[in-house]
């Protein structure tokens, strides 16, 4: 792949990852649609999107999901949805990245790999910054939020973790999603007396379902064979920091000293392990 479009492919998708946060935190915030509503329609817009990219791509599907990963799928969009009731696009985009990434580390650590030097240093530098954008104070965020985002992100580590070997990724992402869908709409129907939407909002959410979420998929998964693991990893350290810039452009959102001094605990504790990692010859 040229290299102009692996960076143009790159940097559209951190942006899709990153409107996810946005879309959702400004629907929830200026729109009256709640959050089970909003997870629903995301999951359904999301899956329609991705189906019709594998019809498109006219592919023998090498996956088409399981059920164990769209249970997964289903606990993060709706953690994720219900934390961005109360929760800044920053702070929220920042504790979902770190779970992930600690989830996915914490696999590592579980299945044998040892942590050494500086990646250990790392790790503690980004359990540091959590535990003290977490710590209270005039400027933590809401604890109820920040323990769903955290859920959120441990959910989604797993569901990447389970598809790394699942088959071709938009085939396998797509039928997870057409299996989280109806359970969305479930649940959403057993909170009917709960629930509410609006055009803005709705349309808010079949945003951030068929394009940040659908073709945002799409659009990493075309370019990751073009970039190396580590790469990969370390590129997507850039979402929290592209949520937090549109937070501020797009929805009035300040950052604090206490948002930033996290995220650079965080994301350079992250940073070091990730990279340690890739200079550590195997055993």
């Amino acid at each position: 792949m040229p290299i102009t479009r692996t960076i143009t492919l790159t940097v559209l998708a951190m942006i899709a990852f990153a409107g996810n946060s946005l879309l959702c935190r400004a629907a929830l915030k200026h729109t009256s649609i709640d959050a089970t509503s909003f997870t629903a329609i995301r999951l359904i817009s999301g899956a329609a999107m991705l189906w019709l990219l594998v019809r498109m791509r006219r592919t023998t599907p090498g996956g088409r999901g399981n059920w164990p990963s769209a249970i997964a799928l289903l606990i993060y969009a709706a953690g994720f949805s219900f934390a961005y009731v109360s929760l800044p696009a920053a702070t929220g985009a920042l504790l979902l990245f770190g779970a992930v990434q600690a989830t996915m580390i914490g696999h590592g650590i579980w299945s044998g790999e040892r942590l050494r030097g500086l990646q250990l240093l790392g790790l503690a530098l980004a359990f540091t910054g959590i535990v003290g954008l977490l710590l209270p104070g005039l400027s933590a965020p809401p604890l109820p939020g920040s323990i769903l985002m955290l859920g959120a992100g441990v959910a989604w580590g797993i569901y990447s973790l389970r598809g790394k070997t699942a088959g071709d990724p938009v085939s396998v992402t797509a039928g997870n999603f057409l299996r989280a869908a109806p359970i969305s709409i479930l649940l959403g129907a057993l909170m009917l007396d709960r629930t509410s939407w609006d055009i803005a909002g709705f349309w808010y959410a079949v945003s951030s379902g068929a394009l940040a979420s659908g073709i945002g998929y799409a659009l990493w998964y075309s370019v990751l064979p073009a970039l190396k693991a580590t790469s990969a990893a370390t590129i997507q350290l850039s979402v929290p920091v592209i949520a937090a810039l549109g937070g501020i452009a797009f929805l009035g959102e300040a950052v604090s000293l206490r948002l930033l001094l996290a995220s650079l605990a965080i994301l350079g504790g992250i940073a070091l392990v990730i990279l340690e990692k890739q200079k550590i010859p195997p055993d």
